[in-house]
């Protein structure tokens, strides 16, 4: 089993590296893009059976280690 997990500031929270993205497209010509935010995705592997158990294990993971809760937002996708 495969679990997707998507990490990404806050809304309210400073995006840099989001402002450099969108400074950068608008600079190529790509003046439709309203906003860019930048986040970080992580994909694990599972030896798991049960979907509910595994989606509860991985958010467990990103309270603890993956995600710096303070300050980013996380979704998880539980794919096989």
């Amino acid at each position: 089993m495969k679990a997707i997990v998507n990490v990404y500031l806050k809304e309210g929270v400073l995006d840099p590296q989001g402002k450099a993205v969108h400074h950068a497209l608008d600079s190529l010509g790509f003046n439709g893009v309203k906003d860019v935010r930048v986040g970080k995705q992580i994909v694990l592997e599972l030896e798991a059976d049960d979907k509910e158990a595994a989606k509860a294990e991985v958010e467990k993971m990103c309270e603890t280690l993956l995600a710096n809760t303070v300050i980013e937002d996380y979704n998880v996708e539980i794919v096989s």
